[in-house]
């Protein structure tokens, strides 16, 4: 079952994917990683290898992630720095 996620990207993601937060509907991590991948094409595609995600707040390295309602995915690139 899907569920509706909102997706804010960050720094080179942002640019990458042209807009600061939208929302969309997937199952898993995953589908929604390739859906926004589809959506935003190959410059985001490309960004996304080097991100990491949290999901509400929380580091998520599972791409089975289940994504209950309301959910909120941030999309970090590498940060250079500290």
């Amino acid at each position: 079952m899907s569920s509706a996620v909102t997706v804010r990207y960050f720094a080179g993601a942002r640019a990458a994917a042209g807009v600061e937060t939208e929302d969309r509907t997937a199952a898993t991590l995953a589908d929604l990683v390739r859906q926004i991948a589809d959506a935003h094409g190959p410059r985001l595609e490309k960004v996304l290898t080097a991100c990491s995600f949290l999901v509400d707040g929380q580091q998520a390295r599972d791409p089975g992630l289940a994504l209950a309602p309301g959910t909120v995915v941030d999309v970090l690139p590498p940060f250079a720095g500290g």
